[in-house]
């Protein structure tokens, strides 16, 4: 098969795929492929963690062997499912590659647990609120007041907009679903033991510094995809969202979280982050936004907005960009 025609097939199964999403989302009471991961991630944490002394050094090498192993062992069977499946047919083959990449992306299921939290809100069930969003965030959630469960929530879209939605998607165009799993699997490492605590400082070292390299593009197109997604919306500013992403982007002990956050800040007209508690310590951490207002909880479906248009530009410059290329390296072409 011509690299084009591959190509071709793979943005295909990515839009249909972001339907799947998008209409039916993850399916319940059935098992996940990142919950496979996920186990995947834990069973061989404990083995590792069994067979080395517990040393910064040796902590450092098993958590490298963890970071390479679980993409690799993600890849191989994704590729040997798709492999058996195009042996059976080619239809059936495209069909999975369809369903998969349905599963890789987090949109809806984004969408429905932040809205979760807007429901308790809007019931003014703040105890309610604060267990909805410990349920998609990292923080200790006991102390937020109304205004900070909301602004967790609105962090969270946006942050994981990048991590669920359009980083996925990049991959899913231009490497099928064995990018996308390979994305999903770094992804997934960082969630699980990307954390700078004395439990995972050394150990989860490497699988952060891999989720931060390849992150590091899909972030920043995140940031600029939310100021052009601002520009479309009624009561966006995409300027704004412009003006905070260049400024305050880099507000952040992580490379990449403050791309996608500076920008909703930015075009929502709110402030973000600051201070926050995790694991019962408090973290000092820099305010991202000027607060032209108050944060309230229709911010929480007004950041979903966002997401989504930004999503679907995504959506679309990819599709324009394979086609281009298809196009370009079409037979009687320069050939590919």
């Amino acid at each position: 098969m011509r690299l084009t025609q591959l190509w071709m097939e793979y943005a295909s199964a990515a839009c249909i795929g972001f339907l799947i999403d998008f209409i039916v989302g993850d399916p319940q009471g059935l098992w996940h492929p990142v919950c496979g991961i996920g186990s995947l991630i834990s069973r061989m944490e404990k083995q590792l963690r069994r067979n080395v002394a517990d040393t910064p050094q040796n902590l450092l090498l098993a958590g490298a062997a963890l970071a390479v192993t679980i993409p690799c062992m993600t890849v191989v069977i994704t590729a040997v499912l798709l492999l058996a499946a195009g042996f059976l047919h080619p239809y059936l083959r495209f069909a999975l590659m369809c369903v998969l990449d349905g599963w890789i992306l987090a949109a809806r299921s984004l969408k429905t647990e932040s809205m979760k939290v807007y429901r308790k809100l809007k019931e003014k069930d703040l105890n309610g609120a604060r267990y909805a969003v410990s349920m998609i965030v990292g923080r200790d959630t006991e102390r937020l007041t109304a205004e900070g469960v909301t602004r967790a929530a609105v962090e969270t879209v946006a942050e994981n907009a990048s991590d669920g939605v359009i980083a996925p998607l990049l991959f899913l165009f231009f490497f099928g679903p064995v990018g996308g799993f390979f994305y999903k699997a770094v992804n997934t490492m960082d969630s699980m033991v990307g954390y700078k605590n004395e439990k995972y400082l050394y150990f989860g070292r490497a699988a952060a510094k891999l989720d931060d390299l390849v992150n590091y593009i899909p972030a920043r197109l995140t940031g600029l995809a939310f100021a052009a997604a601002a520009c479309l919306i009624p009561g966006m500013s995409g300027k704004n969202a412009f003006k905070i992403w260049r400024r305050d982007r880099r507000n952040h002990k992580s490379p990449n979280s403050a791309q996608s956050e500076s920008a909703c800040a930015g075009a929502l007209g709110v402030q973000l982050a600051g201070d926050a508690w995790y694991f019962g310590e408090l973290y000092h951490k820099p305010t991202i936004g000027d607060a032209l207002r108050p944060i309230e909880p229709e911010d929480i479906p007004r950041a979903n907005r966002l997401m989504y248009v930004a999503s679907v530009l995504t959506l679309a410059v990819c599709a324009a960009a394979v086609a281009l290329i298809c196009c370009m390296f079409a037979p009687g072409g320069m050939g590919l």
